[in-house]
Formats: C-alpha cells, sequence, structure tokens
C-alpha cells in the first residue's frame, strides 16, 4: 500500500506537468499565431485590405465564428461602415441594411472599453436581431484607436465549441487593435500620399489646359471629372450663380442622370451647394437623400448617399461657382482628409479659370478695339465712296434718254443707300459695348448662345440676318432673348441632341427665331408650361409660335413678333 502511495503522486505530478506543457505549448502558438496576424495587418498598405485583414485575424485568433469591424462616422455619433467575416453575401443581404451603430454595437461608440459577455442577449443595450439574422450569444468588443483617437470596433461573437470568451481572448484582441490602430495609420499616410499626387497630376492637366487656350467650358469638365475619379464620387455638378442672382444653375453635370441635371436652375436655400455658396466654406452630408438640411436639393430624388459642396475661388468676396461630389448610398462620408486636399485644388482650379477669364477679356478688348478701327474705316472711306458713287449716278441719270437705262441707274442708287443703311447698322453693332446699360440683341443673342454651349456639351450654329440692333425695339429684344434661352434650355434638359441651329432675322416688318435640333422630339405627355409662357409672350406682341417636328427628327420652334415699322 505504502508502495502504491508515491506511484500515484507520481502520476498527478506527471498530469500537471503535461497540463503545463500544453498550456505552455498553447500560448507559444497563440503568441505565434498573433505575431503572424501582426505582421500580416501591418504589410498591408490598401487601407481596404489593411481592414479586411484586421477582421479576418480577430476572428482566427480567439476563434469566434463572427466578426466585425465597425468603422465610426467623423461625427462620432454612428457607425458609417460595417465589414463582417463568417456570413456569405447571400445571409448579408437577406439581413438587410448593415447596422448604424445603436444597442449593443452602440455600447462601445459611447463607452470605449473593452466589452466581454457570456450572453449579449442579457445586456442592457441589446434589444434582439434582425430578421434573418444567425443567433448569436457569447460577445467580445474591443475598440480600435488612431492616435488616441478612436477610428472604430472589432465585434467578436460565438466562440467556437460553446465556450465563452476567456481575459486571454480580450488580452490578444486588445493587442492586435493596437497593431491594427499603427497599421491603419500607415495605410491612411500612404493613401493620403497617393491621393495627393493625383491632386497635383490633376492640378498640372488643368494649368496645361489652360495654358494651351482650350475654352472654358472643356476645362470646367476636366475639373469636375479629375475630381471625380480622385474621390470616387457617383456623381460630380459644377454649379454657378444663374441671371436672376437669386438662384443657382447647374452648368456642368457628370454622372448619374447628367442630361435631366444640366441646365436645372436650383435654390440657395436647402441646397448643399447653395450653403457653399453662401458660407464660402466647404459643406458635407453624410446623406443627401435624408438630410433634413436639404429638403430643396433636387438631386435627393437620386437616391444617393454622402457629399460634399466645395466654393470654387473667392474673388472681391464673391463665389464664383460651386463643385458638388456625391457618392453611392452607403460608401464613406467625406471627410476632412479628403476636404482639405479638394479645397486646395478647387481653389487652384478656380485661380487658374479667373487667369483664363482675364486673358479673353484682354482678347476681347483687342477685338473692341479693332472693331472700332474697322467701323471708323467702313465710315470714313467705304461710305463716302460709295455715297460719292450714288451722287454721280443720280447727277448721270438725268442724261441719259433711253427709260429703260434711266430706271436701271435710279435702282442702283436706291440699292446704294440699301448698301449705306446696312453698313450704319453694322458700324452701330460693332460699337456697341455689352456694358451694364445694356446691349444690342446680337451682342445678347450670342451671349446666350455661348452659356448654353457647357450645358449641351457643343457649340450650337448660330446665323443672324437683318438690322437686329437697330429694327428691333428694346421691348422686343429682350422677348426675343427670353425666348431663346428658354429654347436652348429645353433642347438641354428634354432632347438629348447632338446639334442645334439657331437663326435670328429681322425681316423689316417682324423679327424671326428659330431653333431647331436633332434630338428625340417633343414628348406627348411632358410639361408644356415653358412652351406655352413662349407663346403668351409671341401672343402680347401679336405674334406667334410655330412648333413642328423637321422631317429628319427633333423639333423646331419658329417664334416671331412684328416690328411695328
Amino acid at each position: 500500500m505504502r508502495s502504491r502511495i508515491p506511484q500515484l503522486r507520481l502520476d498527478e505530478l506527471l498530469e500537471e506537468l503535461q497540463a503545463r506543457i500544453d498550456a505552455a505549448r498553447g500560448t507559444r502558438d497563440r503568441v505565434h499565431s498573433l505575431l503572424e496576424a501582426v505582421l500580416s495587418v501591418g504589410r498591408e498598405l490598401d487601407l481596404t485590405q489593411a481592414l479586411r485583414r484586421i477582421v479576418e485575424a480577430a476572428a482566427v485568433l480567439v476563434d469566434a465564428r463572427y466578426a466585425a469591424l465597425g468603422i465610426i462616422s467623423p461625427d462620432g455619433e454612428r457607425l458609417s461602415e460595417f465589414l463582417t467575416v463568417g456570413m456569405t453575401d447571400e445571409e448579408v443581404a437577406g439581413i438587410g441594411p448593415y447596422p448604424t451603430g445603436k444597442g449593443l454595437l452602440g455600447e462601445l461608440i459611447n463607452h470605449p472599453e473593452a466589452l466581454r459577455l457570456g450572453d449579449l442577449s442579457q445586456h442592457r443595450s441589446s434589444y434582439g436581431f434582425p430578421d434573418n439574422h444567425p443567433p448569436m450569444r457569447t460577445f467580445l468588443g474591443v475598440p480600435v484607436r488612431v492616435r488616441d483617437k478612436v477610428f472604430g470596433n472589432l465585434y467578436l461573437t460565438d466562440k467556437r465549441g460553446g465556450e465563452e470568451f476567456d481575459a486571454d481572448d480580450e488580452s490578444v484582441i486588445a493587442t492586435l487593435a493596437v497593431a491594427a490602430g499603427v497599421a491603419i495609420d500607415n495605410a491612411r499616410l500612404y493613401e493620403e500620399a497617393q491621393s495627393q499626387q493625383r491632386w497635383l497630376s490633376a492640378s498640372g492637366e488643368i494649368t496645361r489646359s489652360l495654358l494651351s487656350g482650350s475654352p472654358r467650358g472643356q476645362v470646367v469638365e476636366l475639373i469636375a471629372q479629375r475630381a471625380r475619379e480622385i474621390t470616387g464620387a457617383e456623381l460630380a455638378d459644377v454649379v454657378v450663380p444663374a441671371a436672376d442672382g437669386e438662384t443657382l444653375r447647374v452648368e456642368l453635370a457628370l454622372g448619374g442622370d447628367a442630361a435631366k441635371r444640366a441646365g436645372l436652375v436650383v435654390p440657395r436655400e436647402g441646397t448643399l451647394s447653395g450653403a457653399a455658396f453662401t458660407e464660402g466654406a466647404p459643406v458635407t452630408t453624410l446623406d443627401l437623400a435624408t438630410d433634413p438640411r436639404l429638403t430643396a436639393d433636387p438631386r435627393r430624388a437620386e437616391r444617393l448617399g454622402p457629399a460634399v459642396a466645395v466654393p470654387l475661388g473667392r474673388t472681391e468676396g464673391h463665389v464664383d461657382g460651386v463643385l458638388l461630389l456625391v457618392r453611392r448610398a452607403g460608401e464613406a462620408a467625406f471627410t476632412e482628409r479628403e476636404t482639405g486636399p479638394l479645397l486646395g485644388f478647387a481653389g487652384q482650379a478656380a485661380l487658374g479659370l479667373e487667369l483664363a477669364s482675364r486673358r479673353r477679356d484682354a482678347e476681347q478688348l483687342a477685338m473692341l478695339e479693332d472693331r472700332d478701327r474697322i467701323a471708323r474705316d467702313l465710315h470714313d472711306l467705304a461710305i463716302q465712296r460709295l455715297f460719292a458713287t450714288g451722287m454721280t449716278l443720280q447727277s448721270a441719270a438725268r442724261f441719259i434718254e433711253h427709260p429703260g437705262a434711266s430706271d436701271r441707274v435710279l435702282r442702283a442708287v436706291a440699292d446704294l443707300d440699301e448698301t449705306i443703311k446696312i453698313i450704319r447698322s453694322t458700324i452701330f453693332g460693332l460699337r456697341v459695348r455689352e456694358d451694364a446699360a445694356g446691349y444690342g440683341l446680337r451682342a445678347r443673342a450670342v451671349k446666350v448662345v455661348e452659356e448654353a454651349q457647357a450645358a449641351l456639351g457643343f457649340a450650337p450654329r448660330l446665323s443672324m440676318e437683318g438690322l437686329l440692333d437697330t429694327d428691333v425695339p428694346t421691348e422686343v429684344a429682350d422677348h426675343v432673348v427670353a425666348v431663346l434661352g428658354e429654347a436652348l434650355s429645353n433642347a438641354v434638359r428634354h432632347a438629348c441632341a447632338g446639334r442645334v441651329e439657331v437663326v435670328l432675322q429681322a425681316t423689316g416688318t417682324q423679327v424671326v427665331l428659330t431653333v431647331q435640333d436633332d434630338g428625340v422630339g417633343i414628348p406627348e405627355q411632358g410639361r408644356r408650361s415653358g412652351l406655352r409662357n413662349l407663346a403668351e409672350r409671341a401672343e402680347g406682341l401679336g405674334g406667334a409660335l410655330e412648333l413642328t417636328a423637321p422631317p429628319g427628327g427633333g423639333a423646331r420652334l419658329v417664334w416671331s413678333a412684328p416690328l411695328g415699322n
């Protein structure tokens, strides 16, 4: 009997030693796995891939069936992104939208400390799962900090084997969270460096385009396109002040339903573009479709997500325009790390546009000076010679005995008089200045057509005939300009045209405006309020509006009004 007691003690000691060896081996293996996970996460420079590796590593380290990383939004009140491991795409789709940080998930947002639960349903903040969500019992949550600021939270549930998460699991995940914070910071820095390089490249491209003499519409499109590509936005709009000075007009639209937005007039109040225009500073929203501040924004109907509006330059206290970028619903919100470079890019682009505008003004001044020279030459040389020729022919007609020949000479004199009138009208048109006091119908029509070019994406063809600046009264000219603007706006919004032709004529008895496009024509069920207004303008002047469909397709609008002389 006594001989068996030492044997039993020896067996117990051996068993205890084996248990310690197994525990040491388990600890060694776990430490080795943790080191491998840290190295794997730290090697990744792509932020999206780094976040995915963090979630996968966390699930493996503590043998969790499900794992997720919730990224906290910039306002610190909700989850802006949610990455999951352990569920198939079909299961995720069956559950519905990702959580936004309420209930138990929000507990770590409000109290960023490690949380370990044997049964998560018993926690005071738990209020159940949505439909089709798999059952979960055990829970471990650990915050992930980047430079002492909470970036997000790691959530792990259902430890395999039915066991609860223990203190060692919490310690391992907390260690991984520290390594994850460093990896996220590195990936962010790398991403910022890459982004900065792209912004510099885009700025250089815009500068080269401006110096090469590219038209403003082409440069604006380049600005919007590059900003959209670099930020990963779904759509980009460039908004400028409308003619009334109280609203804003979409000068350029890219992405989404661009044809519908181009030329759209939006109010300043209740829109993101208007807020940036008024404040002269970037304005962001987490969700364009649901933000209660943006009830008047027509883009809400497109059901998009995060958006940012950035002013394009400020000259003498006045914002020249606004660049609006919008991402898809569910994508990451625009952060200060993005709006900073974007604002610098917009400022540099606006400076380039301002320099280009000054250059155009100088070219315009040179052109006007050349017009003055031409006008002087026409008046001092051409008209005097024509007048002298007419006087000579008129005096010579008295000595012509043949009636037919005399009539021909007198008709030639009449033609010379009419030619002198036309030249005088041309001289008057050349000397007209586009100042605050108003300017001629020719110049106003050219300006309206030029403004429509950016929205259409091409230059409409414009031809003008007759004494538009002298024969057409100011009141009638105002109506003509308004009708032309409405007709071109309709072509932008509804026609989907590839060619637009504008013909403006003063026949002596009436002014006739013809606008024809090769688009889809006039929809039968479309809104007719704009056309009704054009008809009322014509009827109020005693004129008419005619709308037809040319044989080749599209629409042809003919608006006319008498001149009353």
